[in-house]
């Protein structure tokens, strides 16, 4: 904040994704106010300027010594600032994080999904808007235009707190499973947002990772869960996986992805103990042969 913002580095020119204003208008213009819309990172500049940052699911900013080089393949665009340089960087081989450079408050709002504000909604609100398109609860939860800001790995930990399936449908949720929803996702939101600034102790994040000690179920897969000590269970799909509870969450009942489903057919095991046999007779089998 108040910070002057001396000019923008690009090392790759995909990264930015607008042509109007030109990254050179920015340079010179303080920092004026900073913001979150949705996942997006926002830097208000003076004049009506605003730099949105998406950094997807590999993105990651860093804090470098002032005019720090932009060597390498993850590296993408800089920031320079007298005290350092805000570098953007990412690890995916497919790079999907992106820059924005704006004018205005209407062009700003373009860039919003729309999706509600968790923290400081109340449950009839919450309520509303899982039910405005009929989705299953991971989806719903993850979506933008419904939620904002909620990823893969803390829809994961919201639904195992709510002691709720991942695959539940929104239009079969009742009330007083709404409102638990609803104080799950308060409080799983409240709590890592406090742990993640304790951390940082006001220093600049260096660690940004998915997957945290202290986590119920999210990236957890095999390990027991804290709550009742049955191995963690996951569904894995595209470049993304679901953790889960069955003892907790779907009442003992192991959940398949489509692809799976349609390949295993009557095949695939409905419970641990299906599971566990299972793994047993292949055990059995490899040891005969």
């Amino acid at each position: 904040m108040g910070q002057r913002l001396e000019a923008i580095r690009l090392a790759s020119p995909f990264v930015l994704r607008t042509v109007a204003p030109p990254v050179s208008e920015a340079a010179g213009r303080c920092v004026a106010g900073l913001r979150r819309l949705g996942k997006r990172i926002v830097l208000e500049l003076e004049g009506g300027l605003f730099v949105i940052i998406h950094l997807m699911i590999a993105g990651r900013l860093l804090w470098r010594d002032p005019g720090a080089r932009l060597a390498g393949r993850t590296a993408l665009a800089a920031l320079d600032f007298a005290a350092g340089a805000l570098v953007l960087t990412e690890s995916a081989t497919k790079k999907r994080a992106g820059l924005w450079l704006v004018r205005g408050e209407e062009m700003l709002r373009e860039h919003d999904p729309g999706g509600l504000e968790v923290l400081g909604s109340d449950a009839g609100a919450f309520a509303q808007a899982l039910r405005r398109e009929n989705h299953t609860l991971k989806r719903a939860l993850t979506d933008p235009r419904l939620f904002s800001g909620i990823g893969n790995a803390y829809s994961d930990e919201i639904l195992h707190r709510a002691r709720l399936s991942p695959l539940a449908l929104t239009s079969r949720l009742s009330e007083a499973e709404a409102e638990r929803l609803h104080g799950a996702a308060t409080a799983v939101l409240q709590e890592w947002t406090g742990r993640l600034q304790a951390e940082c102790g006001g220093g600049f994040p260096e660690k940004v990772t998915a997957f945290r000690e202290g986590m119920a179920v999210h990236g957890r897969y095999g390990k027991p869960c804290p709550d009742c000590g049955q191995p963690v269970q996951r569904i894995v799909y595209a470049e993304s996986e679901c953790c889960y509870c069955s003892r907790c969450q779907t009442g003992g009942r192991l959940l398949a992805d489509r692809s799976l489903s349609r390949l295993l057919k009557s095949d695939w095991p409905r419970t641990l103990a299906d599971l566990e046999e299972r793994k047993r007779r292949g055990c059995e089998r490899e040891a005969a042969e």
